[in-house]
């Protein structure tokens, strides 16, 4: 089974967040990662389909660090695109085999995207029964910490990032269960 490591970044943390932009990556437990994606997001492109934007998260942001912050701004590298092209290649980019999707939090990533994905008309790339909750397996591992890399808060970073520990966590597992 495929795995994807999906990080979104966002002006809201409720379901029906505006997305600025999506990370993720394609990654195997054994053989580490294979492929990365990421896209910008169009801000005004969430507006004109009503996606949530909040006054907190919007004063959260202007504290990020400054490549973060152009990145999802539409100054960075990537140009920024519309939600739904960016939903659509997404989906492309994912393929139409077995994964587990992987998001950092239970109620935050994958529902954010799934309802994008709904919003817009465009057909899921998943099934709800593939989702998996990243922060439930660091929580498991409390005592086991990895060097950060990468610009935080950079969607394609954070979900490099995070597969890397996920990976090093089924490792850390692998061997309790060994002993």
């Amino acid at each position: 089974m495929e795995n994807i490591m999906l990080d979104l970044e966002t002006m809201s943390t409720t379901p029906n967040a505006a997305i600025i932009s999506i990370g993720a990556v394609k990654f195997d437990m054994d053989l580490g990662l294979i492929e990365r994606f990421y896209r910008v997001v169009d801000l005004e492109s969430c507006k004109e389909k009503d996606f949530h934007i909040d006054e907190s998260t919007v004063k959260w942001w202007s504290k990020q660090s400054d490549i973060a912050r152009k990145e999802v701004a539409g100054e960075g590298t990537t140009p920024a695109i519309p939600l739904k092209y960016a939903l659509k290649q997404f989906r492309d980019w994912m393929g139409k085999g077995n994964v587990q999707i992987w998001g950092n939090g239970s109620d935050f990533d994958n529902v954010i995207l799934a309802n994008a994905f709904r919003k817009y008309g465009v057909n899921n790339a998943w099934d709800y029964r593939q989702n998996r909750c990243y922060r439930t397996m660091v929580a498991s591992f409390p005592n086991v910490e990895m060097k950060r890399k990468g610009t935080y808060h950079k969607a394609d970073d954070d979900a490099i990032y995070q597969a890397e520990y996920l990976m090093e966590l089924v490792e850390v597992n692998k061997l309790l269960n060994v002993l």
